[in-house]
């Protein structure tokens, strides 16, 4: 972004630092609403990342490991 503008968070709008964004669609996302992939660590938001509530416990996947079987 320009010199001045904050980066705001995709989901609540609070201001998400640098380094915060999802590694899926780029998006800017806060530390409060970031999600980490249980299997890549990849940083992801809450629309590109779902979580999975199987035998294991809940488990957060992103887009891209969450079309392989677990």
């Amino acid at each position: 972004p320009p010199v001045g503008v904050s980066k705001a968070c995709s989901s609540c709008v609070r201001t998400a630092g640098v380094k915060e964004a999802c590694t899926q669609c780029d998006q800017f996302v806060c530390q409060n609403c970031s999600r980490l992939c249980s299997y890549c660590n990849t940083l992801t938001c809450s629309l590109c990342s779902t979580i999975d509530y199987g035998d294991v416990g809940e488990q957060v996947l992103c887009n891209g490991c969450s079309i392989f079987p677990v």
